[in-house]
């Protein structure tokens, strides 16, 4: 896929791994799924948003988590996806982590990263990944990618 800015330049698995991290952090933020998010910005302005990746990740995340929910009229909710069973989880996964989990799948599943943004972070399977309960972000991306593909764990 070519930046949008830079047609010589490729979108890069990392630009990828940026965007979503950037929406785990913003969904955990305002307590709202990750699908919310995704959806709200939609697939345009991922693409500007990934076209920039490169450059947004050198900035400071707490200020592009801030103008992404000002930019996108993203709202507050009440779903806290870190509100877990001590028992089945010890410790909850950083957003970092779970914008691996993701990007990876999208790397492995989808045609191209914009459709597949809006499609993986669409599918059922994403409820399964957010319970941090399960093991299902634990799995290795190949697991994760049969599970997509198959409809389910």
């Amino acid at each position: 896929m070519k930046n949008k800015y830079f047609s010589d330049e490729e979108i890069t698995f990392n630009d990828l791994y940026f965007i979503c991290y950037m929406i785990e952090r913003i969904a955990r933020h305002l307590k709202q799924r990750n699908a919310y998010v995704v959806n709200k910005i939609g697939y345009d302005n991922f693409y500007h948003l990934i076209s920039c990746a490169g450059t947004l990740h050198c900035l400071n995340p707490l200020q592009v988590e801030a103008d992404w929910i000002k930019d996108y009229d993203l709202e507050q909710d009440s779903f806290d996806i870190t509100a877990v069973d001590k028992n089945l989880c010890e410790q909850i996964p950083s957003a970092t982590q779970i914008g691996k989990v993701y990007a990876r799948l999208i790397d492995e599943v989808a045609q191209d990263y914009l459709s597949g943004i809006l499609e993986v972070y669409n599918s059922p399977l994403c409820k399964t990944l957010d319970n941090y309960n399960c093991s299902a972000y634990y799995e290795p991306s190949y697991v994760v990618a049969r599970a997509y593909l198959n409809g389910g764990f």
